[in-house]
């Protein structure tokens, strides 16, 4: 397998038009699966169509391995590449789909058939080897589609995003197929997606992109708890993170949190960063799992608790959302399943400034 090298990469499909690509650097190790992130138009398909051989930079270089490949035709830069409407040929057979690659480069019939065997048994499709696409459910073309990849041994796999056209239960199935593949077979991949949940359980690493940058690129743990601005808070995260916006001032040696109508005591080692920001502007941020109710919170004191509106709850199984508001902002608590507060009432809940964030309004970067 193999290190991907993207060095100050580039994508500008007109002249005058803005980049769909603007100036990516990342380097992905190898045996990483490494997840691209970010809403629709952010650039990280055309990222990854670069990587494959299907776009060509502007500008910047492309490495796989040590090689350079900005100009190494697709199907010589040894890379698969597994699509959304899975591209698969409709009049072969599973096993047809899966060998044809490797027809092409003439290898024997008996490595054919090794290589196609092993891959089935890995993704647990042998027995429909001899079904053709239109016998085979959503799933299990997907499997076949990866499975057309796995057999031929590239040095990287690209996934991109292929799992947008399964239903809830067979995207979390996949997911965790792909998991599993990934650990199995300890190949580099790179896997596209806009949908948060695939990044955070999949990737070793994630880049979170917005307009063709990159904005943070990061363990999935580091970017949910510790976001470089306040699109990557409010994009990663189910629900996203709570925002309010305020103003810091300070009352008797301690510095505050004032939304207009509640007020929060800030912890005294976020002062030093916090202490620019006195009776000027700025955004609050606090992730719904922070949020608790005042019977509940074992950290509740007079300077993190607030009243507030209990507008309405959404009942999960396991747990409630509630949905809260102040006279100006709306917000929302994850409780546990048994608290069920009366809508329309005032509710007491605690913030749990430990986690809370703090976001400049201008740039939107983190402040602390």
């Amino acid at each position: 397998m193999a290190q991907v090298s993207l060095k100050e990469i580039t994508k500008i499909y007109s002249k005058g038009e803005s980049a769909a690509v603007n100036n990516i650097s990342i380097g992905i190790e190898n045996k990483e699966l490494v997840v691209l992130l970010g809403p629709s138009g952010c650039g990280k398909s055309t990222t990854l169509r670069m990587i494959a051989g299907l776009e060509f930079p502007t500008s910047g270089e492309i490495y796989i391995g040590d090689r350079l490949v900005n100009d190494v035709p697709a199907k010589d830069r040894n890379i698969a590449m597994v699509f959304q409407n899975y591209a698969l040929y409709p009049h072969m057979t599973a096993y047809e789909n899966m060998a044809f690659a490797l027809k092409l480069r003439h290898y024997a019939k008996s490595d054919v058939k090794k290589r196609v065997t092993e891959a089935a048994q890995i993704l647990g499709i042998t027995r429909l080897l001899e079904r053709r696409p239109k016998e085979l459910s959503g799933g299990e073309r997907q499997r076949v589609a990866v499975g057309r990849a796995i057999v031929r041994k590239p040095l990287v796999f690209l996934f991109d995003e292929p799992l947008s056209n399964l239903d809830a239960k067979m995207r979390v199935q996949m997911r965790t197929e792909i998991h599993k593949l990934h650990l199995k077979i300890q190949a580099t991949m790179i896997y596209v997606t806009h949908d948060q949940t695939e990044a955070m359980t999949l990737g070793d690493r994630i880049a979170v992109m917005r307009d063709g940058k990159v904005l943070q690129f990061d363990t999935p743990l580091n970017v949910y708890d510790n976001p470089v601005n306040k699109f990557v808070g409010g994009f990663i995260g189910t629900p996203p993170m709570n925002f309010m916006e305020g103003k810091i001032i300070k009352k008797d040696g301690a510095l505050y949190f004032d939304e207009g109508s509640l007020k929060v005591r800030i912890l005294e080692e976020m002062y030093d960063a916090l202490s620019p920001y006195i009776e000027k502007p700025i955004t609050f941020g606090l992730r719904a799992e922070d949020v608790y109710d005042r019977l509940f919170a074992s950290n509740a004191s007079s300077g993190n608790t607030v009243i507030v509106m209990c507008d309405v709850i959404e009942t999960m199984g396991s747990e409630n959302y509630l949905y809260l508001s102040t006279n100006k902002h709306t917000f929302v608590a994850v409780v546990e399943a048994g608290n069920k507060p009366t809508v329309g009432s005032m509710v007491e809940m605690v913030f749990d400034m430990r986690k809370a964030h703090f976001f400049d309004q201008t740039s939107e970067n983190k402040v602390v």
